[in-house]
């Protein structure tokens, strides 16, 4: 997925949670919300698979530290469902491009040795770096 496209989302996604579990305005993130974000941004855009990267609960590399990795999952089962109801256009896009991607991988697997050229040791480094 497009990496401005995805930014996009997860950043609705978060507004979304932190309006209805932090009591946060529209269009401001709590501190705790804007890290998260200042996080899967910069999580997202050294991502080692680019434009070509596929969903995260389908990618073969977890490059988030455990604790970020549990608040945007607790952040989208909350906001996944919700989501529709404020951004309609924006959940069905998203929901079609996830269920398409699954579709592909299931006839052909994702193979973590071909991301962007790069070896299993840099993709490595990548991950541990922050």
């Amino acid at each position: 997925m497009e990496q401005e496209k995805e930014i996009k989302i997860v950043t609705l996604m978060i507004e979304l949670y932190c309006r209805k579990k932090h009591g946060g305005k529209k269009g401001e993130l709590c501190a705790e919300c804007s890290k998260l974000l200042e996080y899967v941004r910069f999580r997202r855009f050294r991502c080692p698979w680019g434009d070509k990267k596929p969903f995260c609960s389908n990618c073969p590399i977890h490059c988030y530290k455990p604790d970020m990795r549990a608040e945007i999952a607790e952040v989208m089962r909350f906001s996944g469902p919700r989501i529709v109801l404020y951004h309609p256009v924006v959940a069905f896009r998203h929901l079609s491009e996830s269920r398409k991607e699954k579709k592909k991988l299931a006839q052909n697997p994702i193979d973590p040795r071909i991301c962007r050229n790069y070896s299993l040791e840099s993709l490595r480094f990548a991950v541990s770096i922050h």
